[in-house]
């Protein structure tokens, strides 16, 4: 055994859904149901967080909080993040098994891992519900981890290092220094840098960039690295260790990390 036990992955922007898609065009028409106006943009910003957090903190922001109390006249309260969060779970069930493709390179990076005998764990920012639309698609295509922590299984969501230590113990791995954490957005980051892991950002394929493989083909090599450092720079500032364009990249880095002992 090297220097490490196990890899957690985030899903969305990670593993599956290239460009993190899935929940963009639901906040859209979630807010809508409400007579809200929300961008893509403001969609994307928090990405990462539970989907409840996820929601208040879209609702919050000044500029939507301006618009939700020129519709309802209120300023926008935790039972308005009740309610639209109702709108949107049932929405996003429907959507996700549409956007549950695995990154290209995915499946045989995790491979590689396993065959390492490293564990594979895994945390997100959906609800169980979302997932269980999610799993069957995923193992359809070679993937199934070891285990899942979904933002309701806790009573805190990312930053929080809650959904780590399950994974901890649902893997049986120790110390936090010995695991891990990859995902492509800043919350996700942080639940890995608060809960003591080596954290890995994923770049080109996450949240922050938001392109497809055949969009970014179609983009030249300087758009590329544009795109790819401006994630990077919100990774880590959040704290990632080492960054990486998408999964396909971790076994290299873990090459380089465990050859550096």
């Amino acid at each position: 055994m090297g220097r490490f036990k196990a890899v957690v992955f985030d899903w969305a922007g990670t593993v599956i859904d290239f460009g993190s898609f899935a929940p963009m065009g639901v906040f859209v028409k979630a807010f809508g149901r409400f007579g809200v106006e929300a961008t893509i943009e403001e969609a994307r910003a928090p990405m990462g967080m539970a989907k409840w957090d996820h929601i208040k903190a879209m609702m919050t922001a000044p500029a939507m909080a301006a618009r939700w109390q020129a519709v309802h006249g209120h300023a926008p309260t935790d039972a308005d993040v009740d309610r639209v969060y109702a709108v949107f779970v049932p929405m996003n069930e429907e959507v996700v098994a549409d956007y549950a493709t695995l990154v290209p390179g995915a499946r045989e990076a995790i491979d590689a891992l396993r065959a390492r005998g490293l564990k594979i764990g895994s945390t997100t920012g959906y609800t169980r519900s979302i997932m269980a639309r999610v799993l069957p698609v995923a193992a359809a295509q070679g993937y199934a981890p070891d285990n899942l922590v979904c933002a309701d299984d806790l009573i805190e969501g990312r930053p929080s290092p809650l959904g780590m230590y399950r994974c901890f113990a649902d893997l049986g791995v120790y110390p936090p220094s010995a695991v891990i954490k990859v995902d492509d957005t800043e919350p996700g980051i942080g639940e890995g840098v608060a809960a003591g892991c080596v954290t890995v950002g994923v770049t080109l394929s996450g949240n922050a960039v938001g392109r497809t493989p055949e969009q970014l083909a179609a983009l030249g090599a300087e758009e590329v690295e544009a795109l790819r450092t401006k994630a990077g720079a919100l990774l880590k500032a959040a704290g990632a260790d080492h960054l990486i364009d998408t999964v396909a990249d971790l076994p290299a880095l873990i090459d380089r990390l465990e050859a550096q002992g």
